[in-house]
């Protein structure tokens, strides 16, 4: 709205000043409205709240330690780099390692390695 009331009084002003006629002033400004509503559902999914069952989408999934975790790091888990933290604290986790992500905090998986197989 502050660009729509911002556009009309430049228009206004270009045509009391006699810089545009008071047509083409009223043309842009409905123009500049056609914009707006052909724009408006482009972006306002662009405004909307993550949806939270996308984050949980990725709860279980496999990723790969990037660089070390002691205890925050970055994990590859598909074709995304992730930032990520420790479920536990009690050990770094060197880089490759395989872990599994256990939740989603924000922007951040919190991710445990995956138990080695017994020889």
């Amino acid at each position: 709205m502050p660009g729509l009331g911002l556009s009309a009084t430049v228009l206004w002003l270009l045509a009391e000043s006699s810089l545009l006629s008071r047509e083409l002033a009223m043309g842009l400004f409905g123009l500049w409205i056609v914009k707006d509503l052909a724009l408006y559902p482009v972006l306002r999914v662009g405004y909307e709240d993550m949806d939270p069952e996308v984050s949980a989408q990725l709860v279980g999934a496999l990723g790969s330690v990037r660089s070390e975790l002691d205890p925050n790091g970055w994990v590859r888990v598909g074709a995304e780099l992730w930032r990520a933290r420790c479920a536990q604290d009690d050990a770094p986790l060197p880089a490759d390692t395989t872990v599994r992500v256990k939740a989603v905090d924000g922007l951040v998986l919190v991710v445990e390695p995956l138990p080695r197989p017994k020889a």
